[in-house]
């Protein structure tokens, strides 16, 4: 099964890290992308530019609107993902709690479905 590994970072916390901080996480979580690889669990990873940049679309009664980042009301960031392939709901949170980024960011662990059937939600084991 398909699991997607979010994580989620705080809007401004990017900004707050020296450069040779940046560099540092970056590198670890290549590290991580590559055991993954190695394991043959990863499918894909992709890293996220800040929310200054993007742009948010909706379609109202015909009309779009368009909301350009960064996005005031934002608590968090989608700052990137993996997508991994395992057995169990409780493989992959045991795969995100390796996640390097889950000491400085929110490693949010979602099941891949489609988005018409919530009946597809695993279940965990154990706590």
């Amino acid at each position: 099964m398909s699991y997607m590994l979010l994580i989620i970072e705080p809007p401004g916390q990017r900004r707050s890290r020296t450069a040779a901080e940046g560099r540092q996480a970056y590198t670890s979580m290549q590290r991580f992308s590559q055991e993954l690889r190695d394991e043959g669990k990863l499918l894909a990873v992709e890293s996220l530019a800040s929310q200054s940049g993007a742009v948010r679309v909706q379609m109202r009664q015909g009309k779009t609107q368009l909301l350009d980042g960064p996005f005031a009301e934002a608590k968090e960031m989608v700052g990137g993902f993996f997508l991994i392939d395992c057995g169990s709901l409780d493989e992959a949170i045991d795969i995100a709690r390796r996640c390097p980024a889950a000491e400085w960011a929110t490693v949010e662990v979602r099941a891949v479905a489609p988005c018409c059937d919530d009946s597809h939600a695993p279940e965990r084991s154990s706590p």
